[in-house]
């Protein structure tokens, strides 16, 4: 049995995007991770060592976004899934990759891509 933290709302400033102006100018995208952890081992000891550090891992998400430009959001999405994974607690892991401000000439709210990524283990 696998427990769920989630971070929601996680705005990073990135210049993602196929189009030259998107790379140019940049834009907000907004991060929701869900981690799937066994909180029993924290939940007993009431240490933060036994869990998975959000603040921190926060940090890194941020970092991944605001850092190195892809063109895809998959991609994107797909490296978030690979900085939460190293967490030793975690066992998979939940990415949607909002992208509020996307080239679209329509009006619409939001764009997102949603992904999980579970952990490989090894035999």
């Amino acid at each position: 049995m696998t427990d769920e933290l989630t971070v929601t709302g996680i705005e990073c400033f990135g210049h993602h995007g196929v189009f030259d102006f998107e790379r140019r100018e940049g834009q907000v995208f907004v991060i929701d991770l869900t981690l799937g952890i066994d909180t029993r081992p924290a939940a007993a000891s009431d240490d933060l060592a036994d869990t998975e550090h959000y603040g921190l891992l926060v940090d890194r998400v941020k970092e991944a976004v605001e850092n190195d430009p892809v063109d895809l959001i998959e991609t994107l999405a797909q490296r978030i899934a690979d900085v939460a994974l190293t967490g030793e607690r975690v066992e998979w892991v939940r990415v949607v990759v909002h992208k509020p401000d996307a080239p679209i000439e329509a009006t619409f709210k939001d764009v997102t891509l949603s992904i999980t990524r579970h952990k490989r283990t090894q035999t």
